[in-house]
């Protein structure tokens, strides 16, 4: 008999304990709650740049210059033949001295300045297209006249524009997710969550750094020149990830 009033008197206690403590738990009954959330969609790189480069070096600067004028529309030419429909920009024409490499000598030390040796010049050509499966061949075609300096694939304007509609959906999709997860392990019903504000840019003080949505480039670089014919390389051009960072101000009844 004694041990069946012990074993009473603890269930008592136990039953009390768990009621005080549903008695003292917080009340969540208008509580703010921020819910961050995070979306991606991927897809295959359908634009490439190319960037090609030519550069001459030359005891006489007009000699050096020519010679890159004439390889620039050279390349620019055979670009043009073998894909039409690329976008083509030049930049970064540049001039500069080449000096002697000689080692100081304070005895023989002078005011007069260095004289050059040579000139260098050269010239960069951005090429932008969307013709990924003829890229091989312009490359190879253009490489006994251009180097190539650099390669980076990515997504063209319009593709990126038509993925962002589904990089919205797959972003609120998670923060209703997000919500209904909150709601659970608070004890809360997901219905008593009202959504009181949606920052699609997280550019609130209560965001972390939001996540860069630029397209995030593969970046190829090689560099070759030669009279010789080459070969045409292999690219792969891989895809593209852009994410979306959402925040959301949520309260509850």
């Amino acid at each position: 008999m004694p041990r069946l009033k012990s074993l009473l008197f603890a269930a008592a206690c136990t039953v009390a304990g768990s009621a005080a403590f549903a008695q003292s738990a917080p009340q969540t009954s208008g509580t703010l709650v921020i819910v961050p959330a995070f979306g991606e969609v991927k897809h295959a790189n359908d634009q490439a740049v190319l960037t090609l480069t030519i550069e001459e070096q030359d005891k006489d600067k007009a000699a050096a210059a020519s010679r890159v004028n004439q390889k620039m529309k050279q390349g620019m030419d055979i670009v043009r033949k073998q894909d039409p429909g690329a976008q083509l920009s030049t930049r970064g024409y540049y001039t500069y001295a080449v000096y002697p490499e000689t080692p100081p000598q304070p005895k023989q030390a002078s005011n007069k300045p260095p004289q050059p040796v040579a000139w260098r010049v050269g010239q960069y050509l951005d090429v932008k297209t969307t013709n990924l499966s003829g890229l091989p061949k312009t490359v190879s075609s253009v490489q006994s006249i251009l180097s190539v300096n650099g390669l980076r694939f990515g997504l063209a304007d319009a593709t990126t524009r038509k993925l962002d509609a589904q990089r919205i959906d797959a972003t609120y999709k998670n923060l209703n997710e997000r919500i209904v997860s909150i709601a659970r392990a608070m004890g809360r019903n997901p219905a008593d969550a009202v959504l009181d504000t949606v920052d699609f840019e997280g550019s609130g003080n209560y965001a972390q750094d939001a996540v860069a949505a630029a397209p995030q480039m593969m970046r190829t670089s090689m560099m070759a020149k030669s009279e010789a014919v080459v070969e045409e390389p292999s690219f792969e051009p891989g895809e593209t990830t852009l994410s979306m960072r959402v925040v959301g101000k949520v309260r509850f009844r």
